[in-house]
């Protein structure tokens, strides 16, 4: 089932987390920070609104790191009902496509409810004090990679917080696969 993000709560403080990367590592929203701004991308391996459009998510990716923006992804989902999401499997992704970015595991999914996660990909920037400025999509992809020419809504509005520490006033919600929450 499709589902929308949220509209963008301007100012919204970032919540701190540690948690484990693909490599082992431990790694906090702290060591993430960019001096001109942070993304914090909620995806995973399964999802093909994910997998549409992970080309253009590491292009990006790559590209804001150049501009000074801190980034990392984060999988939440549940890998016993998803085990395509486990750690290990997160891992062999992370190291097949040489993310430029920590793959970070939210085992007991508080992260995702800390930051009102609800689908893949869900993309939170953050200007340089942690404050949200973006809570859109990547562009107008769907389950299938739009035309190439298609605008870059999420890098656009990054690299405005980059340069200006605002976001853009105007921002479509992303749309994805929903959180794979574990059973209660």
């Amino acid at each position: 089932m499709a589902v929308n993000t949220p509209i963008c709560d301007f100012g919204w403080q970032a919540e701190p987390f540690s948690l484990r990367a693909t490599d082992g590592a431990l790694v906090s929203l702290e060591e993430i920070k960019g001096a001109r701004g942070t993304l914090i991308m909620f995806i995973c391996n399964h999802c093909p609104y994910v997998l549409a459009v992970l080309d253009r998510i590491e292009r990006d990716a790559r590209e804001l790191q150049d501009l000074g923006i801190g980034v990392a992804a984060i999988c939440s989902n549940d890998a016993v009902s998803h085990p395509a999401d486990s750690f290990e499997k997160m891992g062999e992704m992370a190291h097949k496509r040489g993310f430029s970015f920590p793959y970070l595991h939210d085992e007991d999914q508080s992260v995702a409810r800390a930051y009102g996660a609800v689908c893949t990909p869900d993309f939170f920037g953050f200007n340089a004090d942690l404050g949200l400025q973006y809570r859109g999509r990547l562009d107008a992809s769907r389950k299938q990679s739009g035309p190439a020419d298609l605008r870059r809504d999420l890098f656009e509005a990054m690299e405005q917080v980059a340069r200006t520490g605002i976001g853009p006033q105007e921002q479509i919600p992303s749309m994805g696969c929903s959180i794979k929450w574990k059973a209660a």
